[in-house]
């Protein structure tokens, strides 16, 4: 279960995470977790190159290690990287030294100071740890590709629906994600265009 919209609450339990960017600005924040992977992530990048628009990729390390050309592909072609663990851990599920020292191991393949913890799920003492060193970045508009139980074209209205100034915006570059994200994605784009925002890397 999951909510399309992060709950107050969750947002009180983890203060220094960032939720959104500047509400003044008619800017939006396109990111993509899961990644890189070869079935998916050239698809993404070909599509964003497609319609001039800068992203950020929260990559797995393992799949980084397993498949670098994708993820210097990303990096040549002007977008921006974040951390999202070497193993894609629950931080709910997991102490916080295995923790750390995995979002560590990620670091060594992601050079980056944003970090997106797996599932959006974080201990606030894993919080306060990580914070020291990363820029926690969540989201406030959640696409909602990932499940299976969703249509494409509810895919794609969850991430119209609240779309608003400053909003971070959550797609995945993921097998999982892949029928609903390629139908969801480019329209979501056009749709967003139309209403006059801009797209920026964080």
């Amino acid at each position: 279960m999951y909510s399309i919209r992060p709950p107050f609450l969750y947002k009180k339990y983890l203060p220094k995470a960032v939720w959104r960017m500047n509400p003044l600005e008619k800017k939006i924040y396109l990111t993509f977790d899961d990644g890189p992977i070869p079935e998916v992530t050239p698809w993404v990048l070909e599509l964003l190159n497609k319609e001039n628009v800068k992203a950020t990729f929260f990559c797995v390390g393992a799949n980084v290690e397993k498949h670098p050309e994708n993820f210097r592909q990303i990096l040549a072609e002007g977008h921006a990287v974040g951390n999202h663990s070497f193993n894609h851990l629950n931080g709910w599920k997991t102490n916080n030294t295995t923790y750390i020292d995995n979002v560590k191991q990620c670091s060594q393949v992601v050079d980056s100071k944003l970090f997106r913890p797996p599932y959006g799920k974080l201990r606030k003492s894993q919080s306060s740890i990580l914070s020291n060193e990363y820029s926690i970045i969540m989201w406030n508009v959640l696409s909602g590709d990932f499940d299976k139980a969703t249509s494409p074209e509810k895919c794609l209205q969850n991430a119209t629906k609240h779309l608003k100034n400053g909003a971070i915006v959550l797609f995945h570059d993921s097998i999982k994600a892949k029928v609903n994200m390629e139908y969801a994605l480019p329209r979501f784009i056009t749709f967003a265009k139309q209403k006059g925002f801009e797209f920026e890397k964080l």
